[in-house]
């Protein structure tokens, strides 16, 4: 029988292959790992590997390690270590044991590196990278064999020694696993498996000035690590057979339960980049604030949007784990964060376009506190001050001086009300010289707090508002799609399809209690939007809110 509660398993094909490996005795726990390579910020992408591994091993109580691809040394970090190690806790997973590096294995794999050359499958190449390109053939002409591929295994084990000393240039040799070089798969017409690199490592410092390629370091990490079940997405399922053709000729890994690869179908998502390269060219060229940029669809950029943990994860949940690739809609990515928000975020009001309401019949230098719910439906949340007064702000939106019966607003001569407040009547307003509305002098209904007119009058509308003495000034910043093209990645260049309007930055006021607004904290604007505050910036004498979603789908 399966280890996990089939009634709480979304089920998938890689489960069942788990089922099945448990069943049969192939496996008797499940071990999965989390691979990623420290040269960027992880991305929503990473975010569907992460909650496949981690919670396919919390399910099925095994285990799942966090390890760094750290081969590639010129283009890594520590900062992107610590950033990783953040992301993974934040989504609420937890590595088993130590945090591991590839590099922990450097020299074993240096060892099996030695095992092949010593078994003539491994041979030391000096042709140039053009070259070994030339020599690769086509996908429809096959390759031709390097002149340095006969070289004996004693005078290969000498010039990778020589390698590994240091005697020879960056890119003058490479070691290269003697496969196929007519086979119908690229990656097996003799790959590159050890290259030359004098750069610091950020592990093993300067220890080492050959890496190996992620193709041999993979397979033999995971097996080293007692992988089950290896997960990778789609652009990696014909290097399964480099995966298993490693394992195969290295004497250590002959158990015939030893760790398999199977892949899945990477996210795609509408609008967005998902190549760290490319995100991070629009950081180097500062075309975005850094990979935290709440623009950007790093885990780092959500979080700071206001994006939480629980709706990344269900939004992992609801595309599924296939082998198909598609586009998914980012329309699904709101729907999961405005669900969770109606359900949880507290409310309150900020205004981001003000126009100021002046109430004449209102006594001048008074103020009264009302009491407005935390959330409409969910009493238990309880109360929340709200200082009424005089001087007003709404939104210059909410007012017209004439308007069709649509329209359920604020218009001169008219009623509306205001939100857990009174009844206004708007009487007159002033202009500026160009013609734009200034102030909008009012009288309100001092019966009307919480009732409606007692004389019967329907009064349709509600409108928000703020408090003008009390109320906080505050930056709004209004984001939207990074790109104007729903597949970016398609484009020849990204300033092509990158959206000049994906920020839009706002001065208005919000309600005195979110002076101490937590960052990160999600708020329902009310008929504005679900804001956060910002986690770099705001601060409560410089209040700035980013707007997570929209409180509807505007493609509806």
């Amino acid at each position: 029988m399966s280890q996990v509660d089939s009634e709480v398993r979304p089920s998938n094909f890689i489960r069942n292959i788990i089922d099945e490996d448990l069943e049969s005795g192939k496996h008797t726990s499940v071990h999965t790992r989390f691979p990623p390579e420290p040269n960027g910020f992880l991305h929503i992408g990473h975010a569907k590997s992460i909650c496949l591994n981690f919670g396919i091993a919390k399910d099925y109580k095994g285990q799942c390690n966090l390890r760094f691809d750290d081969t590639n040394p010129e283009k890594e970090d520590i900062d992107y270590v610590h950033s990783i190690q953040n992301d993974v806790k934040w989504l609420g997973f937890e590595w088993s044991g130590d945090i591991r590096y590839s590099s922990n294995y450097f020299d074993q794999l240096h060892q099996y590196a030695v095992e092949l050359i010593t078994k003539g499958l491994a041979y030391v190449c000096f042709l140039n990278s053009e070259e070994t390109r030339e020599y690769r053939g086509t996908l429809k002409a096959p390759g031709k064999n390097s002149p340095y591929r006969d070289t004996s295994a004693a005078e290969n084990l000498e010039l990778f020694e020589k390698m590994r000393k240091g005697e020879f240039k960056e890119g003058e040799c490479s070691l290269r696993a003697k496969i196929d070089m007519a086979s119908s798969f690229m990656c097996m017409r003799d790959p590159i498996i050890y290259r030359i690199r004098f750069v610091h490592h950020h592990q093993t410092a300067d220890k080492w000035c050959i890496y190996p390629m992620y193709d041999f370091t993979h397979c033999i990490s995971d097996a080293i690590e007692n992988i089950s079940h290896s997960l990778c997405t789609l652009e990696f399922q014909d290097n399964r057979r480099l995966y298993d053709w490693v394992l195969d000729h290295l004497d250590d890994f002959q158990a015939p339960n030893r760790t398999r690869q199977y892949e899945f179908s990477r996210l795609n998502l509408e609008y967005t980049l998902m190549s760290k390269r490319k995100l991070n060219d629009l950081v180097t060229r500062d075309l975005v604030n850094g990979w935290d940029d709440a623009r950007m669809p790093t885990i780092a950029g959500l979080r700071r949007r206001g994006y939480t943990a629980a709706s990344i994860r269900e939004f992992c949940l609801r595309i599924g784990v296939t082998k198909q690739d598609n586009m998914v809609e980012v329309a699904m990515l709101d729907a999961c964060i405005r669900e969770e928000l109606n359900d949880n975020a507290p409310r309150a009001m900020a205004v981001i376009n003000p126009v100021k309401v002046i109430i004449e019949n209102y006594p001048e230098g008074q103020v009264e506190t009302l009491n407005a719910p935390i959330h409409p439906s969910k009493e238990e949340m309880g109360k929340r001050e709200v200082i009424f007064g005089r001087e007003l702000f709404i939104d210059a939106d909410d007012f017209r001086e004439e308007a069709n019966k649509k329209y359920k607003r604020l218009v001169q001569g008219k009623e509306v009300r205001l939100r857990n407040a009174y009844v206004i009547k708007a009487e007159r307003c002033d202009k500026d010289a160009e013609g734009n509305i200034t102030t909008i002098y009012c009288t309100y209904d001092d019966e009307t707090l919480g009732v409606n007119p007692s004389d019967g009058r329907k009064v349709k509308g509600v409108i928000h508002w703020v408090e003008a003495t009390s109320a906080k000034p505050a930056e709004f910043r209004i984001y939207n799609r990074l790109f104007i093209d729903a597949n970016p990645a398609a484009a020849e260049t990204v300033d092509e399809v990158i959206n000049p309007d994906s920020l839009v930055v706002k001065q208005g006021f919000v309600e005195a209690s979110l002076v101490s607004a937590a960052p990160e904290k999600a708020y329902q604007f009310e008929r504005e939007g679900y804001f956060c505050a910002d986690s770099k910036d705001s601060t409560s004498d410089n209040l700035v809110f980013n707007l997570t979603v929209a409180l509807r789908d505007s493609s509806q």
